[in-house]
């Protein structure tokens, strides 16, 4: 019988690409100050680090805001017929970079080229008066990209190129913890390519799948399955729309974002009912589920430690699994184009990601889609 010594070991073995976890996620949009302030006012952000004119950037801004673990970099451009801001032009405002933590950026971008990755970013070394970083990056799905950052070398307030950005305005943080998903949009027919993608390049395991029966209503579907790295501490739910009677929310996506993208961001906390609560004073505004949901939660999900009758107000959800349960909420978009959201999770124990609620949760956004005039 195999030890759980020697399982593990066979797991370090098998996994060609170790990844510590998310080191950023990088936001191309079209006015990264104004976006800066609204992370920072709406999400309880805080500032950490700018880059562009007065660091000796021409071209474009980039504006980073931090949380426990989570560091967003908002980046916009300074003149006309840029990459970036034809990347905007085409998509609105949305994620162009997963930054993945790793202990040697050379060896992650060399496993994923011979593997099949088409290169984005050769690696490179950068750096300062704080040491150097190295980086690589691949492309994915749409034009996101992965980069690699290895940051052993490293102990300045972000990367070499910014400065600590000095501010008066940070507000108190919302209880935010670190990314617990990232869920991708692609087109008809690719979800299964891209699961391939994650498996061959990245070491990626599926590890759930939902088809349109699990997530479905009366009038859209889709089908997800989710792929996670070794360790755990990556996971990239794939989402491609299936046949319905109605566009479905990922049809109006890719339509809304011109191709494949990430959907949304999940973000973890320890205090789902505080961290809605103060999103929801500082103006952010979620989807909201029937009232009848909570009717019967109790009997769906058993015993939990919150009141029901504290989460109904919020329209927080519950979805329980083997492992224990969760709680989930929603944002509606937060651009202009009805695209990119955000999702507030808590885990106590459960590693699924809320199946029980996902016909609640369609429901809501068919009823945002009709009024979009888009269902």
């Amino acid at each position: 019988m195999e030890t759980t010594a020697t399982a593990e070991k066979t797991q370090e073995a098998q996994d060609f690409m170790p990844i510590n976890g998310t080191d950023y996620l990088e936001l191309y949009v079209s006015n990264a100050k104004q976006a800066a302030h609204f992370y920072r006012s709406a999400f309880g952000f805080k500032a950490l680090a700018y880059a562009g004119l007065e660091t000796g950037i021409k071209d474009r801004e980039s504006y980073v805001v931090v949380q426990d673990k989570i560091r967003l970099v908002l980046t916009s451009p300074l003149r006309s017929g840029t990459v970036i801001g034809e990347h905007i032009d085409k998509h609105g405002d949305g994620v162009k970079v997963t930054a993945l933590w790793v202990d040697d950026a050379t060896h992650a971008y060399n496993e994923a080229v011979k593997r099949g990755a088409k290169s984005f970013m050769e690696p490179n070394t950068i750096e300062d008066k704080h040491g150097k970083v190295v980086q690589s990056g691949i492309h994915t799905y749409g034009e996101v990209v992965h980069i690699f950052i290895e940051r052993n070398d490293y102990d300045g307030i972000f990367l070499p190129g910014y400065r600590e950005w000095n501010t008066e305005y940070n507000p108190e943080p919302v209880g935010l913890k670190y990314v617990d998903h990232m869920v991708g949009n692609v087109e008809l027919g690719d979800m299964d390519k891209y699961v391939k993608f994650y498996e061959e390049v990245m070491g990626f395991k599926q590890i759930m799948s939902f088809d349109d029966k699990d997530i479905s209503t009366k009038y859209t579907a889709l089908m997800s399955k989710v792929m996670s790295n070794g360790n755990g501490r990556i996971k990239f739910p794939i989402n491609e729309p299936a046949a319905g009677l109605k566009k479905s929310q990922v049809d109006e996506y890719l339509e809304f974002y011109e191709g494949a993208g990430v959907q949304h961001i999940a973000v973890a906390t320890d205090n789902i009912i505080q961290t809605v609560t103060d999103l929801k004073n500082r103006g952010i505004e979620f989807l909201k589920v029937p009232d009848t949901y909570y009717d019967a939660l109790a009997e769906r999900v058993g015993e939990i430690d919150e009141d029901i009758e504290a989460l109904r107000p919020l329209g927080i959800l519950v979805d329980r699994d083997d492992e224990g349960y969760l709680l989930q909420i929603f944002t509606k978009t937060v651009q202009a184009r009805p695209t990119m959201f955000f999702e507030i999770i808590q885990r106590k124990g459960a590693t699924s990601f809320g199946k029980g609620n996902f016909k609640a949760l369609f429901e809501a956004l068919e009823k945002e889609q009709e009024l979009r005039g888009t269902l």
